[in-house]
Order: C-alpha cells, then sequence, then structure tokens
C-alpha cells in the first residue's frame, strides 16, 4: 500500500509536468503564423503549408519515439525518462527562439515531438500510484492539464507576442527549464525495482508496442474504441478554425474564444464532475456515456448554422470529456504493472497517428464541400464524418468490452506473455 502522501505528491508533480508542458505547446500557437512568414517570407498561404509540414513531423516522432520512451521507463523506471523528455523540451524551444531558418525551426519541432512521447510516460507514472477505485479519477488529471494548458497557453502567448514572435518560444524554454529544475528535487520514482523488465527493441517501436498488446485479453478491443474516438477529436484541431471563419464569419478572437470555452468547459468536467461519476456508474457506464454524448456534440457542430449554436452544444454535451480518462482506466486495468509503460507508449502512438491521419480527412472534406466548386455547400461535413467514427467506437465498444474491469497482477500479466 502506497502512502497518501507520497501519492498525493506525485498526482501533483506529473501533473504539473504535464500542464507546464501543454502550456509550452500552446504558448507558441498565436505567433506560429507571424514567425513562419518571417523566417520563410512566405505569404500567410505558404505560411499555413509550412505549418502543416511542423505539425507532421511533431506527430511523426511522437509516434515512432512514445514506446520507446514507454519501454524505456519500464525498464530504469518513469523518473529519469521523464526528467530526460522535460530537459529536451526545453532545448527545443530555445532552439526555435533563436532560429534563423525554416529548418532550424524544423530540428526544433522534431526534439518537440521526440519528448512529446513522455506524455505516455506520465500516464504509466499515474498508473503506477492508482488502483480501482481511483484510476479513472486519476487519469482525469490528464484531461484537466490539456484543457486548461490549452485554454492558458495561447493567451499567454499572445501576450508575449506583442513583445516580439520569439518571445513565446523563449518563455515556453524557461518555463520547460523551470520545470525541470523542480521535478530533478520533487519528483518520486514510482515504478518498483522488482517490477521493471528488460528492455527489448522488439517491444519499443510502435508496431512492436501494438503486438505485444496482443497477450494481454481484452485490450484490443479497448485500443480500436481509443483510436477511433481520437481519430474523431481530430476534427477539431484540424477544421475548427476554418469552419468558424467560413461559416460565421469569425474573427481570430472569436475563434479563440471558442476555444478557450471548450478548453474551460474540459477541465471543469475532469476536474468537478467526473470523481462525481465514476463512484456512481463505474469506468464502463461512464465510457459509455462520454462516447455518446461526444458523437451527440460532433453531429451537432455539423448542423449548428449559427455561432450562438457553437456555444450550446459545447455547454451541452461538455460532458463527453469524461470518456477519455475512463478508457485509459479500463485499458491500464488489463495490463501488469511492468507494461504499463508500453500500453501508454503503444497508446500515445495512436493518438500521434490520428493526428497523422485525422487532418488528411477532414480537412480534403472541409475543401470538397465549400468553396465555389463544391457540388453541394456543407462545412460540417468533417463533424459528420467524425460523429460516425464516434458511432462506430460505441458499437465495437457495447459489443466487445467486457464490463469488468479490475486490474490484472504482474504474476497474471506474466502468464499471459508467456501462453
Amino acid at each position: 500500500m502506497l502512502d497518501p502522501k507520497f501519492v498525493r505528491r506525485g498526482l501533483f508533480l506529473v501533473f504539473m509536468i504535464l500542464f507546464l508542458d501543454v502550456i509550452g505547446i500552446a504558448i507558441i500557437m498565436p505567433v506560429l503564423p507571424t514567425f513562419l512568414r518571417e523566417l520563410t517570407g512566405d505569404d500567410m498561404s505558404g505560411a499555413a503549408v509550412d505549418g502543416g509540414w511542423l505539425l507532421l513531423i511533431y506527430s511523426a516522432m511522437q509516434f515512432l519515439f512514445a514506446p520507446l520512451l514507454g519501454n524505456l521507463s519500464d525498464r530504469f523506471g518513469r523518473r529519469p525518462i521523464l526528467l530526460a523528455a522535460v530537459f529536451t523540451f526545453a532545448i527545443d524551444n530555445l532552439i526555435c527562439a533563436a532560429a534563423t531558418s525554416f529548418w532550424m525551426l524544423f530540428v526544433g519541432r522534431v526534439l518537440a515531438g521526440i519528448s512529446g512521447g513522455s506524455f505516455a510516460t506520465c500516464s504509466a507514472y499515474i498508473a503506477d500510484i492508482s488502483n480501482d477505485e481511483n484510476r479513472a479519477r486519476n487519469f482525469g488529471l490528464i484531461g484537466i492539464a490539456f484543457g486548461v494548458g490549452f485554454t492558458v497557453g495561447p493567451v499567454i502567448g499572445g501576450l508575449l507576442g506583442e513583445l516580439g514572435p520569439r518571445v513565446p518560444f523563449l518563455g515556453a524554454g524557461l518555463l520547460s527549464m523551470a520545470n525541470f529544475v523542480a521535478a530533478w528535487f520533487l519528483l518520486p520514482e514510482t515504478l518498483d525495482r522488482a517490477n521493471r523488465r528488460i528492455f527489448d527493441w522488439k517491444r519499443a517501436n510502435p508496431l512492436g508496442a501494438l503486438r505485444q498488446m496482443r497477450h494481454y485479453p481484452g485490450i484490443a478491443p479497448v485500443l480500436v474504441v481509443m483510436f477511433l474516438y481520437w481519430l474523431a477529436h481530430a476534427v477539431y484541431p484540424s477544421v475548427w478554425p476554418f469552419v468558424s471563419a467560413y461559416r460565421y464569419g469569425w474573427s481570430e478572437g472569436q475563434i479563440g474564444l471558442s476555444l478557450g470555452m471548450f478548453g474551460i468547459c474540459a477541465a471543469f468536467v475532469m476536474g468537478v464532475l467526473l470523481p462525481k461519476i465514476v463512484p456512481v456508474l463505474g469506468e464502463w457506464k461512464t465510457a459509455v456515456v462520454g462516447l455518446c454524448f461526444s458523437c451527440l456534440g460532433l453531429a451537432g457542430y455539423a448542423f449548428a448554422w449559427q455561432g450562438w449554436m457553437v456555444y450550446a452544444v459545447i455547454l451541452l454535451t461538455t460532458i463527453e470529456n469524461i470518456a477519455d480518462p475512463a478508457l485509459r482506466s479500463i485499458a491500464s486495468a488489463k495490463v501488469p504493472p511492468s507494461a504499463q509503460g508500453e500500453l501508454q507508449g503503444a497508446m500515445t502512438s495512436l493518438t500521434s497517428l490520428t493526428t497523422i491521419i485525422g487532418p488528411a480527412i477532414f480537412t480534403q472534406l472541409f475543401s470538397s464541400f465549400t468553396g465555389e466548386h463544391a457540388k453541394m455547400e456543407f462545412a460540417g461535413a468533417p463533424y459528420l464524418m467524425a460523429a460516425f467514427f464516434m458511432g462506430v467506437a460505441i458499437i465495437v465498444f457495447l459489443t466487445r468490452i467486457s464490463r469488468k474491469t479490475e486490474s490484472i497482477s504482474a504474476e497474471e500479466g506474466l502468464s499471459h506473455q508467456v501462453s
């Protein structure tokens, strides 16, 4: 039994690592178009293409390195991997702040993607200090960190951007360095040496990590549901600004306000409602409710033909945010302690894969259903496709995932790997 004080300190510190890392990512968003135009000399259209390459390389590196970092954390512990990732993220932002060409910025985003794979280690850290009663609530901290971080980050970035497009990168680098120093002195290790395993390169790659999940009964359908869930949610960063500007004529400020409202509501659900819902419904029913409201929300955005309707959909369907921590908790319960890093690495790779595939699908749909060459004008088409993906996820969940979510022991996990 872990000391409650140890658990609280670990949760607080890993939450702060996630929160500050997310702020470090979001803080540069407002100045990226200006910074890219300054570096490349391209117009706004060309800068958007350059930004697409930066998003692609970031997601690709996260896809490739998340399983590696997850497996390394299963071998050497969570603490050293988290420290290395936070330090790398600090160096990345300082490189970007000093960049004199697009390729220096490109290298910086490569490092950012590699360090971004540490989100898997943060999830494994949370799994280490959680049990069947508090696992879903603890995983909700991930949603809070992302929701609040992506709400606060752009605001800070916009203010710092008034001083120059490089200042937010410098601020993110200094913030990450402070994060590293605090973690160095305060972050405890959570993976006992008895639960560590030998590092295996075959398991430390995206496909190897996913193949390894075959050894744990019931995990495959959960991963399929999570892939569809994340693929559907990739519609938001892909087309939200474009649909808002095209359909409602919103300015950048109005678009930012809507995203801020989305993030605030998500954080409220994770921090306030989730701990009250899970004890009543259980993880399985919580996931079902979240998935159904996600589907309703996406369909709502598809047919929201006036701007005020977007805010109505946000408020009425924000309960959708309970699905992700419940799904993570169900998945975590199906693997032993020695494979938590590997599992989280596999899930982070799936997330990264959806951020590569999703934008290609949703931006193409938006282009096909808008503009003068569109045979049928329907700016909400990407959201409707996302709702379809979510509908499939619901069907898979209801038909393939058991209501039983008790944790698998180390001995059971070993027997599954051997068999």
